[in-house]
């Protein structure tokens, strides 16, 4: 696609945003910028800097004379605004496409699910640095745009970068040709009801990220998931497909006797993992696969994975207090999320619940209560939630007053989980600031 001169609105700033605009401005467009919140003083500057015109998100704005638009992922698929520019026939990208459009040919592996993503993603990106040193990159919905990248590390005229990517279903549903040499979805449940309309239209979004894949590139497939089977029968596969499994010795990677093995060869032992969970034996798996596609020796990727200590905000330790212990699972954004957290531990869980109202059912959570001592739940969706859970829950408003309500009731032995089913932003910017705010409060007991 050729941006030089092109009027370009980008649609929400945030650090996606800007870095788009400023891989854009590097481009020659001419650009916009529409966002709802007033950018700070010093985002300001840098904009003027570049000469954007900063706008609102009334709908007027969308008239204007764009030739293409990149939609930060916050702005829902559903919303009017991406309706009046699909109806003009404007044509609609996110960041990671227009990163990859302007690329040189690197080798992607992008992860998606609904849960494992940044796992997998850290994973994948631990063992490729271990290998291949300074041309391992992480990036995309873990946290640095891959625009951001691209400037960084100067993609437009550097090749062979080894990339590991998360990308969400946000971020590929408006994707056009980006194509990854390894593709995974480690799981699907339900999520983004809110943003995609129907859970239908969340699962096919997952299926875009290998809808460009061909030839002799990879989709690594979780045998185990029947949602995975279903919509890859949908929307077919038309690369090479290795399986993974943990339930049976069928599949191409498999779990077997606390060994992992891949095309029936032992490659590491489970003593050597570190972090817990038969979920992050999963996440495992598929990162060993996508690695080994790209050229990873199995020195290499034991090493790393011995070495691999877990994911900040993702069933994180955080301390332990008269007996008492800290988890802050603030990724838990959803029930698939916090049924994982649930199946870590056996008993005394006091379950913090709650926050951002995203509407999700949480009949099939019902089941994996059995560790659960208490549920506490706070934030928009707190009562609602926890009422859902369980007959007589502690309502509160804020998570400063649920940890405080935790401490009263917790004992020797007991788990104090925050895993709140939903995402933060009735309170807090994201997910991490929840997380870290857990923390400090944890830590300031």
């Amino acid at each position: 696609m050729e941006y030089k001169n092109k009027k370009v609105l980008v649609i929400g700033l945030a650090r996606s945003g800007m870095a788009a605009i400023k891989l854009l401005n590097k481009l020659g467009a001419q650009i916009t910028l529409s966002e709802i919140k007033e950018p700070k003083p010093e985002d300001v500057d840098i904009l003027k800097s570049m000469n954007v015109e900063i706008t609102n998100q009334m709908m007027s704005v969308f008239d204007g004379d764009f030739d293409l638009v990149v939609k930060n992922p916050g702005v829902p698929p559903v919303s009017p605004i991406v309706k009046k520019l699909k109806d003009r026939n404007i044509p609609i990208i996110t960041e990671i496409e227009l990163a990859y459009d302007v690329s040189k040919p690197q080798h992607y592996i992008a992860i998606t699910g609904t849960n494992g993503k940044t796992t997998t993603t850290t994973i994948v990106y631990e063992i490729l640095k271990q290998a291949y040193k300074d041309k391992a990159l992480v990036g995309g919905n873990i946290g640095i745009p891959l625009c951001e990248l691209v400037l960084e590390h100067n993609l437009m005229e550097n090749e062979g970068y080894y990339i590991s990517l998360e990308i969400s279903n946000h971020q590929l549903v408006d994707i056009i040709s980006f194509r990854p040499e390894v593709s995974t979805i480690i799981n699907l449940g339900p999520d983004h009801l809110e943003t995609m309309g129907s859970l239908h239209n969340y699962y096919k979004s997952k299926t875009e990220v290998y809808r460009n894949q061909k030839d002799d590139d990879l989709f690594i497939m979780n045998k185990d998931d029947e949602l995975i089977k279903d919509y890859t029968n949908k929307y077919p596969v038309n690369c090479k497909i290795q399986t993974f499994s943990l339930e049976n010795d069928d599949a191409y990677a498999y779990l077997k006797d606390d060994y992992i093995y891949v095309d029936n060869k032992k490659i590491i032992s489970t003593d050597n993992i570190k972090v817990v969970g038969k979920h992050n034996i999963q996440n495992i798996i598929a990162a060993i696969l996508a690695c080994k596609k790209v050229g990873v020796n199995d020195e290499d990727i034991i090493t790393a994975i011995s070495n691999f200590k877990g994911v900040e905000h993702r069933i994180e330790f955080v301390r332990e207090i008269n007996g008492i212990k800290y988890y802050n699972d603030s990724k838990g954004t959803n029930t698939d999320a916090s049924i994982t957290a649930l199946k870590a531990f056996d008993k005394g869980v006091i379950l913090l619940v709650g926050g951002y109202e995203k509407g999700l059912d949480m009949s099939e959570m019902k089941k994996y209560l059995n560790p659960v001592k208490k549920v506490i739940g706070f934030g928009e969706a707190g009562k609602r939630i926890a009422s859902d859970l369980v007959n007589d829950p502690i309502i509160v408003k804020t998570l400063d007053e649920a940890i405080n309500e935790a401490n009263k009731i917790a004992t020797s032995g007991d788990i104090v989980l925050l895993s709140p089913t939903t995402s933060s932003y009735d309170q807090y910017s994201g997910y991490e600031e929840r997380g870290r705010h857990f923390k400090k409060l944890v830590n300031s007991l």
